[in-house]
């Protein structure tokens, strides 16, 4: 039984403080830690490498997207990869129709095990967002899922910092992911 309604949950994010970033996860309300310095690096060469690669496409940070089967749940990705312009005139909360990737940087909160990897992972996956990548500053990893089925990714590639990612269609890029060393602690 969720703690409360999907439209009180957006009364509630609207009427919190900029500070604070709510989230409604499988019927409960969560608190999506605040990104530090290395976090925002990391978003930030994920941003240049999609442009470089992708030109056509925007890379939207901390973009608030409905998640699950039913779009009941409220998540607020690290940033969400899409068409160019194709969240304009979406409110806080866009549709997942259309978004290509949903992307997730861990934080060092101790929640982040049971959110990024489990949780929100499959509110993406039954939303059905073709790709989710899961940069991981614990333990220096990338992990692209794909192919979403029945609320589960079918695909999961996971590789160490340094080493070269493909991450396929719709998206189609390959990262060479180098530089996130710098940002691992």
């Amino acid at each position: 039984m969720p703690q409360m309604l999907v439209d009180e949950f957006e009364e509630l994010a609207r009427a919190a403080p900029e500070t604070v970033w709510l989230e409604f996860i499988n019927g409960k309300l969560e608190e999506k830690p605040a990104q530090d310095g290395n976090g925002a690096e990391t978003l930030n060469w994920l941003v240049r490498s999609c442009l470089e690669r992708r030109p056509e496409l925007s890379l939207y940070p901390h973009r608030g997207l409905k998640t699950e089967a039913r779009r009941e749940g409220r998540a607020r990705t690290s940033a969400v990869l899409a068409p160019r312009r194709h969240i304009v005139g979406h409110g806080e909360w866009s549709d997942p129709e259309g978004m290509l990737m949903t992307v997730e940087v861990t934080s060092r909160d101790r929640d982040s095990d049971r959110r990024l990897r489990s949780e929100k992972r499959d509110g993406y996956a039954a939303a059905g967002i073709p790709v989710y990548l899961l940069i991981d500053r614990d333990d220096c990893t990338v992990t692209v899922h794909c192919e979403p089925e029945d609320g589960k990714y079918r695909s999961l590639t996971a590789r160490p910092y340094g080493a070269v990612i493909k991450i396929p269609d719709p998206v189609g890029i390959t990262l060479e992911t180098d530089k996130l060393r710098d940002y691992a602690s």
